[in-house]
């Protein structure tokens, strides 16, 4: 398929897809019998890594880590410990985001209390 009917087929634009093209995190090929355009076909499997580019971001992994778990995914023979290690880590960093997240809270539950009791 094309790059429109990728884009289509992914939701995400053009632009984007040939972002992570150029970081590697996706192949597309040419036609070597087609001289005059360079037009690039792309696989079912690259909607695959795209979907999982998406997902992986809406949870919170870089960019560099998605890399990783492509590579570790697709490429590497025994990917598993790799894979797994990418995500405990991820679950300790959200744990640590949440962590903060909960003393910001509280601090700002204290200035709220003390606003509205006026002692500030």
């Amino acid at each position: 398929m094309l790059i429109n009917e990728l884009s289509k087929r992914t939701g995400l634009s053009i632009h984007t897809i040939r972002y992570y093209e150029n970081l590697g995190m996706i192949e597309g090929f040419t036609n070597e019998k087609v001289k005059s355009n360079n037009y690039k076909h792309y696989s079912d499997n690259v909607i695959e890594r795209l979907e999982i580019i998406i997902e992986a971001k809406e949870v919170g992994f870089t960019l560099a880590e998605i890399k990783k778990i492509l590579t570790a995914w697709f490429e590497s023979t025994d990917s598993k410990p790799e894979t797994l290690e990418l995500f405990k880590a991820k679950i300790k960093e959200i744990d640590n985001k949440i962590k903060y997240f909960k003393q910001t809270r509280s601090l700002l539950e204290k200035v709220c209390e003390k606003l509205q009791n006026d002692e500030c």
